[in-house]
C-alpha cells in the first residue's frame, strides 16, 4: 500500500508566487520604499496631531462632566445641610429621606453618565488608533503602487539604455503597459532610437558606397579590412 507525497509542497509554492508577486511590485525598492515612507511619514505627523487634539478635547469633555459631579455633590450636600434645621423636614422624615433617595438617584445618573462618557472616550481614542494606523498602513501599500506604475518605465528605460550604450539598435522596445506613467517620455526615447537607427543605416550605406568605390579603383581588401570591420559592426547593430 502507497501513500501519496505531492500534496505539501504546495503551499511552498505559493509562498514564492507570493514572493514573487512582491517583487514583481517592488522593481526599485530604494526608490519606491523611500517615497511610501515619505508618504506614510507625513500620514503619522498628520494623524498624532490630529489625535493629540481629538484626545486633548475628549479630556476637557470628562473634566467638564467631572466638574458637573463635584457641583451636584456640593449642592446636595449644602441643602442637606439646610434641610436638617428646616422644621418641615424634622416633623417628616419620609419627606426627608424622599429627598435623599432623589438626590442620590440624580447624583448617581450623572455619575453613570460621566462612566459612559469615559467608555465612549476610550472606545473613541482606541477606534482613532487603529484608524490611523491602517490608514498608514493603506497608504503605505498604495505608495508602492503609485510608485510601480513609474519604477516600472524607468526600469524598462535602463535596461533599453544600457543596450544604446553598448551600441545595440536592433531591439524592439515594445509598450508600456496600460496606466503606466512616462508614455510621452517613452515614445521620445522611441523616435530617439529610430532616428540613430535611420542615421547609422544612412552611414552603413555611405561606407558600403565608398567601399565598393574604393574597390573600383583598385585598393585591395586587406587596406579596407579596418574599414570593412566598422561598417560590419554598424550593421550588426542595426540588424534585427
Amino acid at each position: 500500500m502507497t501513500t501519496s507525497t505531492a500534496a505539501p509542497p504546495a503551499p511552498a509554492q505559493q509562498g514564492g508566487r507570493h514572493q514573487r508577486s512582491i517583487k514583481n511590485y517592488l522593481l526599485d525598492a530604494r526608490f519606491q520604499l523611500k517615497y511610501s515612507g515619505f508618504l506614510v511619514g507625513v500620514a503619522l505627523v498628520v494623524s498624532a496631531l490630529l489625535g493629540a487634539f481629538l484626545y486633548s478635547t475628549s479630556r476637557e469633555v470628562v473634566a467638564q462632566s467631572q466638574k458637573v459631579v463635584d457641583e451636584s455633590r456640593k449642592v446636595s450636600e449644602i441643602v442637606r445641610m439646610n434641610i436638617k434645621d428646616d422644621p418641615m423636614y424634622k416633623d417628616n422624615p419620609e419627606l426627608a429621606k424622599s429627598f435623599n433617595d432623589e438626590s442620590g438617584a440624580s447624583e448617581m445618573k450623572i455619575v453613570q453618565q460621566q462612566q459612559s462618557l469615559i467608555s465612549k472616550q476610550r472606545t473613541m481614542l482606541q477606534s482613532l488608533v487603529g484608524g490611523l494606523l491602517l490608514m498608514c498602513f493603506i497608504i503605505g501599500i498604495m505608495g508602492i503602487y503609485i510608485t510601480h506604475k513609474i519604477a516600472g518605465p524607468i526600469y524598462k528605460m535602463k535596461m533599453l539604455l544600457r543596450q544604446v550604450g553598448d551600441g545595440k539598435l536592433n531591439f524592439r522596445a515594445g509598450r508600456l503597459r496600460k496606466g503606466d506613467e512616462l508614455q510621452e517620455f517613452f515614445e521620445t526615447f522611441e523616435q530617439m532610437v529610430e532616428k540613430l537607427k535611420a542615421r547609422q543605416a544612412k552611414e552603413v550605406a555611405t561606407l558600403e558606397a565608398a567601399l565598393e568605390e574604393a574597390r573600383r579603383a583598385g585598393v585591395g581588401d586587406t587596406s579596407l579590412s579596418k574599414i570593412a570591420s566598422v561598417r560590419d559592426e554598424m550593421k550588426a547593430a542595426l540588424d534585427v
